[in-house]
């Protein structure tokens, strides 16, 4: 048994080793299309959060028809399952990216994914801003984007970066997604060698990325979440 699974580890060790460019270069379009999205799902979700949270009811800027036409906007992105979006996004994709694979042009359906997700997720935490913070600062004469910028966000800043960085992770799954229709990463090295070549030393090590790179998002997102907060 020892010889069989000593075995079996130097023949992994060596297929993996061969591999080396391709799971870099896997790794590195991971990082592209992780890094893309959430930059842009972040600065745009962050905006549609703030206007869901202030059209809303009994809110600064209530609108009822603005928040029902964003709300359902947002509801209706997020219905869709990822892959399926991604396919609906081919037109969009080839404008913008100039192609409709490769991790550029993944980053687009990820990006619109995360984004209405993140808007979501920041309408909460922004309720969770105590009410009568908001009343002082609008007794005190502040306009509505002070409010927005120096008491909902002040307030809610450690609440955001875990928001955050559960947008990370749910794009770094979306993003192993992605290879299976030409998006690139390890999620596609993991289903073209793990999947339909049967190579499950590939596809054990893409997991183990996975779950570390996971890791480290949550360990850096706990730390300045914590830093951040004033209770």
């Amino acid at each position: 048994m020892t010889d069989t699974l000593q075995q079996a580890w130097q023949t992994a060790s060596a297929n993996l080793w061969a591999m080396r460019d391709e799971i870099w270069q896997a790794f590195w379009e991971t990082l592209v299309m992780l890094g893309i999205s959430s930059a842009v799902s972040i600065i745009g979700g962050l905006l549609v959060g703030v206007a869901l949270f202030m059209t809303s009811k009994n809110q600064l800027a209530e609108r009822a028809g603005a928040y029902a036409a964003l709300g359902g906007l947002t509801n209706l992105i997020r219905a869709f399952p990822f892959v399926i979006l991604m396919i609906v996004l081919i037109p969009l994709t080839r404008l913008l990216a100039g192609t409709t694979i490769g991790p550029v042009a993944a980053s687009v359906a990820l990006s619109l994914a995360g984004l209405f997700y993140f808007a979501r997720l920041v309408e909460q935490n922004l309720r969770d801003v105590p009410r009568g913070v908001i009343e002082a600062a609008q007794a005190m004469g502040a306009s509505h984007w002070t409010i927005v910028r120096h008491v909902l966000l002040n307030e809610s800043r450690a609440s955001l970066v875990l928001s955050a960085t559960t947008l990370m992770i749910s794009l770094l799954s979306y993003s192993a997604a992605a290879g299976m229709i030409g998006g690139g990463g390890l999620g596609d090295l993991a289903i073209r060698y793990g999947y339909n070549r049967y190579q499950n030393d590939v596809m054990i090590f893409m997991v183990i990325l996975l779950v570390l790179m996971v890791v480290v998002i949550q360990t850096v997102g706990n730390l300045l979440a914590a830093k951040l907060d004033k209770r």
